[in-house]
């Protein structure tokens, strides 16, 4: 049988009870290799020794998805995949008020010139961002933080 990533690039035997073995198979060196580059073997052993058994598997990939964020960004890690990740929504989120104002000023302007003199319009403004459309949920045209609507969205992803 052969040695564990972790015992394999420790040069050491792999015993029946080593605590990597399940986490860190043979064929996935690298995976062990960033973890210990940024956590080293042994803080790894003892935090996996300190936790019960149905939990390491957990800590395990934390700590994978960590290490491989470190080594990407030996700065921020996971912070700067999350802020960038954080800063797509709010740019997605800007461009979908935007694309749902569009939609309402269409319907409105619609239903404007096909209404009649007596007809009663289908949409009445209720709050500073919020239109009702009858029958219909009232639908958010504006975002209550301001955001640049023209700004570049970062889509590179540190995954990838």
């Amino acid at each position: 049988m052969s040695p564990c990533a972790a015992c394999k690039l420790l040069r050491r035997r792999c015993a029946k009870g080593c605590v990597f073995a399940p986490y860190f198979p043979p064929d996935d060196p690298q995976k062990f290799a960033n973890v210990h580059k940024v956590f080293g073997a042994s803080n790894v052993n003892k935090m996996l020794k300190d936790l019960p058994v149905h939990q390491r598997g957990d800590a395990v990939s934390s700590m994978v998805y960590e290490a491989n964020a470190r080594v990407r960004d030996p700065v921020y890690g996971c912070v700067g995949a999350i802020s960038s990740l954080q800063q797509q929504v709010i740019h997605l989120q800007s461009q979908l008020t935007v694309a749902n104002a569009k939609i309402l000023s269409m319907q409105m302007h619609n239903q404007s010139s096909h209404a009649g003199p007596n007809d009663e319009a289908s949409f009445f403004f209720l709050a500073p961002n919020v239109f009702y459309n009858k029958g219909n949920a009232p639908t958010k045209i504006f975002s209550k933080e301001p955001t640049p609507i023209n700004a570049p969205c970062k889509m590179d992803s540190m995954w990838t």
